[in-house]
């Protein structure tokens, strides 16, 4: 589980094979074989511990229905390793599980040094979206600040276009997507009839008891 808080920009050393290699330093602390760290919100697991960084191997799935596919050698990506208990939750909780992929479609300076930034959505997340509500852009827990027919605007403060790389998207680039989780969950709820849901029981059984 992740907050969608950036701890750091890594480089990318190599990507061929479905191995990834990332230079970083932050996130090396305390991230032995077998942990998880969010790139570019996408929850991978380290499989390697270089010199200066860390290796993960990509599925099939995560290449096909992810971003990640589009990195090469140079490129930044944002880094954030698991919450624990005793952190504070300073973004939403995040699963580092992709929704979906959408893409920038424009950026404007806001004139005080942030930006505010449109994406557009794929047309399944668009019921999981609301004004105020949260969304993680490539690892980023952000707010909406608009929401039109099909896609969000953000409003992004200068540190955060200094500390990711949404300081660096232009329109066209692609983004991976997540949801509020609690979203999906209440759309599932709502959608699954009564007699389906584990603990639940019809107005008749609970009168025979």
């Amino acid at each position: 589980m992740f907050t969608g808080i950036v701890e750091e920009l890594g480089t990318v050393a190599s990507f061929r094979d479905h191995r990834l290699e990332i230079d970083c330093g932050v996130v090396t602390d305390d991230s032995e074989i077998g942990a998880s760290v969010a790139v570019n919100g996408v929850c991978l697991t380290v499989v390697s511990r270089l010199s200066g960084g860390l290796a993960f191997d990509l599925s099939d799935e995560t290449i096909a229905r992810t971003s990640l596919r589009r990195l090469a050698a140079g490129a930044t990506v944002n880094l954030e390793r698991p919450v624990t208990l005793a952190a504070r939750l300073g973004g939403h909780l995040v699963q580092g599980h992709v929704d979906g992929v959408g893409d920038v479609t424009d950026v404007q300076a806001d004139g005080a040094g942030g930006a505010r930034i449109r994406v557009g959505l794929p047309e399944q997340l668009r019921r999981y979206t609301i004004e105020k509500g949260s969304i993680t852009v490539d690892g980023v827990s952000l707010t909406v600040a608009e929401l039109d027919g099909d896609g969000v605007t953000i409003a992004l403060i200068p540190h955060t276009l200094a500390t990711t790389t949404l300081g660096t998207v232009t329109p066209g680039d692609p983004v991976n997507l997540e949801v509020d989780m609690i979203a999906k969950y209440v759309q599932r709820l709502l959608a699954a009839p009564l007699q389906e849901q584990p603990g639940t029981m019809s107005a008749d059984e609970g009168a025979r008891r």
